[in-house]
């Protein structure tokens, strides 16, 4: 009995190795989300640029949509905002923003000076959109299809790698599907 008690640290260290080196393995950017699958949750806030003009999910315009969680005090959203600003050029999908605990006048500063690649972006000052995507930092993005849906949650910068490697082939398949989906409602 006394030998099998001298051998419980090593087991231990063992398991908690193997824990850890599973852990090396995972991907940090995939986060899961009990929301793929589900509808962008509704909200009503106000626009970094204009405090007088609430944005809602009704804003959204019809077709693919990327939601890009971002923050001034962030630097890997100020080493990806030049990406976007050159990924809103295309007419595939419309991009949104959501700023993160950040000022108002910081935000609206950073947009004016480096560009606005949003449709819109909305400020959350309580923190409430942020929490029911269950934001845990920034920058993160959301794919959101022609119906709302959410299709993906990416944590980190986007870069022209990350682009084509995680996002491209999503919006490739959800282009087809909405394709498949329109002809055969003409079909019918």
């Amino acid at each position: 009995m006394g030998k099998l008690i001298r051998l419980i640290p090593l087991i231990l260290f063992i398991a908690l190795g193997a824990i850890l080196f599973r852990g090396l393995s995972l991907n940090p950017t995939e986060l899961p989300s009990a929301l793929i699958g589900k509808k962008f949750p509704e909200f009503s806030l106000h626009s970094v640029l204009n405090a007088d003009r609430t944005v809602t999910t009704a804003d959204f315009k019809p077709g693919i949509k990327l939601v890009n969680v971002w923050g001034t005090w962030c630097p890997s959203c100020r080493y990806e905002h030049e990406y976007l600003n050159e990924l809103s050029k295309t007419n595939r999908f419309t991009i949104y923003g959501l700023n993160y605990d950040d000022q108002r006048v910081d935000a609206a500063k950073w947009l004016t000076e480096l560009g606005n690649p949003y449709q819109f972006s909305a400020f959350d000052e309580e923190g409430k959109l942020s929490v029911n995507l269950g934001v845990y930092a920034a920058p993160e993005t959301f794919v959101v299809d022609h119906s709302n849906i959410i299709r993906k949650r990416y944590a980190g910068p986007l870069t022209p790698q990350v682009w084509q490697n995680e996002f491209e082939p999503l919006i490739t398949q959800i282009e087809a599907e909405f394709l498949v989906s329109s002809t055969s409602k003409g079909s019918q």
